[in-house]
């Protein structure tokens, strides 16, 4: 799709109500939902994170948006597919100010090229006691990734076509952070498997953007 038209549609895309566990719990196992549902008392003592899925026009005006790959390390999140993003800090005034900070940091993105287009449902990452705000934002500029070396393994461009695309679902066996392996609902991204909490996260925008597009 055309950066051009992307914009004139996503400018509506405030006025869209969330829908929130609908979109979340295509892409979870049955078992998982009825975890979900259960986790309010965890989300009240969940440290805090900001994502941010950031959409804009590769060099032939075409959409797309940026997922990072992250190093392989000791802990829940190694390897995975994600949004730029991270935890809260101290000089983050908000969860939006941690976002567009950590999207800085992690793939070089200026700030103040930014727009944030809306603020979508929060997601809670039971392994890491993390209650993630993602964030939808544009940039009118195609960027020149700078990846950080320490956290950032690849920046994976994903055109928007490819993503709405329903051959893009798949399911997948994988192993979970408690070392079981369970078939799960995901999307197949550039040839990187995407599941978890940023497929939920997806799987909102997506149900977001087929109301626009």
């Amino acid at each position: 799709m055309r950066f051009e038209e992307f914009l004139k549609s996503v400018s509506k895309i405030k006025n869209i109500p969330l829908p929130a566990e609908a979109s979340h719990f295509k892409m979870v196992p049955p078992f998982r939902q009825e975890v979900l549902k259960k986790q309010e008392k965890a989300i009240k003592k969940a440290k805090q994170a900001g994502v941010l899925a950031l959409f804009y026009p590769d060099k032939f005006e075409n959409t797309k948006f940026v997922l990072i790959l992250r190093n392989t390390y000791k802990g829940v999140h190694s390897a995975q597919i994600a949004f730029p993003g991270g935890k809260l800090e101290n000089q983050d005034a908000t969860l939006q100010d941690t976002a567009l900070r950590e999207t800085f940091e992690e793939v070089g993105v200026q700030t103040e090229t930014v727009q944030i287009v809306k603020k979508i449902s929060q997601v809670y990452i039971p392994p890491s006691n993390f209650y993630v705000q993602p964030f939808i934002g544009i940039t009118e500029n195609t960027p020149q990734f700078i990846k950080q070396d320490d956290e950032v393994e690849a920046v994976i461009e994903v055109d928007l076509e490819h993503f709405l695309d329903e051959r893009s679902l798949i399911l997948k066996k994988v192993k979970t952070s408690y070392s079981v392996e369970v078939e799960v609902p995901a999307f197949k991204l550039n040839d990187y498997i995407v599941w978890g909490a940023t497929a939920m996260m997806l799987s909102e925008i997506k149900d977001l953007l087929k109301q626009l597009l």
